[in-house]
């Protein structure tokens, strides 16, 4: 009796939500009209960048997570005004503060144009979500609708900053393993002398940021999907950073190494170059493990059961 009653307010609903939908896509299309130029530059910006070439997977990404939970998801649509004003006033200040701007004499460089005006674009869309579906579906579906801030480039400042960062710790990573290994060395900053050789220095291009952002969204994708609790989500998170900074640093004394060992020439090789992906794909294995590991004990401190194999 009771699940007649349940179906029969879950009809409605669904007939709501299914209308709501159709909304979301007519009001999505209304704005990627509106902001055709910047997604166009964005396009084209991401086609020619190694750092952001992920921007056009976070869309997808986003909606296959929201299909792939749609069980999970309320289907009662209770629109939230309150929180759509605000998201289109936060959006339309961006992008008013961009047209002001650019009127007072900025001379923004392209990466940090796109990067208002995407976060401006996320910001119209999240109100939309909020307009049409309400605080209870959004709730619901936060992960998904929070991972779109992905889609936004990050401003050329962060990225020197972050920059930076993984190269100093890389470089004292890498003299850990050359000091390990045995190897003389001497390391002044950035550059790191070894002998017989000309001095290492580690550039931005070894800081691995575009590998690091990747494996980041992977840790949050891989908990949302795979743990449950709060703890081992934010692990497995908070693991990226050290695998980022081990990784770099192996690649570094590796490269040295063969410099070293094999010969200079060794610092054009393919491995340096076009290396990369090799010690990204090497390190996630213990990123795997880690992963396997907590999920074990999550499913254990739930009480499930846990198949043994």
């Amino acid at each position: 009796m009771e699940s007649m009653i349940d179906n029969s307010l879950a009809a409605p609903s669904r007939v709501v939500l299914r209308r709501q939908l159709n909304w979301l896509g007519v009001e999505t299309v209304l704005l990627a009209v509106c902001f055709g130029r910047p997604l166009f530059d964005l396009l084209k910006f991401t086609f020619h960048s190694d750092l952001f070439s992920y921007i056009p997977l976070v869309p997808i990404i986003s909606a296959y997570v929201v299909w792939t939970e749609r069980q999970n998801i309320s289907t009662q649509v209770r629109p939230c005004r309150l929180g759509a004003v605000i998201a289109f006033i936060i959006g339309a200040g961006i992008a008013a503060g961009w047209w002001l701007g650019t009127r007072a004499g900025w001379n923004l460089a392209q990466q940090d144009y796109l990067t208002l005006m995407t976060l401006s674009l996320v910001f119209f869309f999240w109100g939309a979500c909020l307009g049409l579906f309400g605080t209870k579906i959004m709730r619901d579906a936060a992960f998904p609708a929070a991972f779109l801030i992905f889609a936004v480039p990050m401003p050329t400042a962060w990225v020197a900053h972050i920059d930076s960062f993984f190269q100093i710790t890389s470089a004292w990573t890498a003299q850990v393993f050359f000091n390990i290994a045995g190897t003389p060395t001497f390391r002044r900053g950035l550059e790191i002398d070894l002998p017989g050789v000309p001095a290492l220095l580690v550039g931005p291009e070894c800081s691995g940021i575009h590998s690091t952002i990747v494996l980041f969204m992977t840790s949050l994708l891989g908990g949302y999907l795979f743990l449950r609790k709060t703890w081992t989500r934010a692990t497995l998170v908070l693991a990226v950073i050290p695998l980022a900074i081990l990784r770099n640093g192996f690649r570094i004394w590796v490269i040295g190494e063969l410099c070293v060992h094999i010969s200079p020439s060794m610092i054009d090789s393919p491995i340096h170059r076009k290396g990369g992906p090799i010690f990204f794909a090497l390190f996630l294995i213990p990123f795997f493990f880690l992963l396997v590991f907590l999920r074990k004990r999550d499913l254990n401190n739930s009480g499930e059961n846990v198949l043994k194999v």
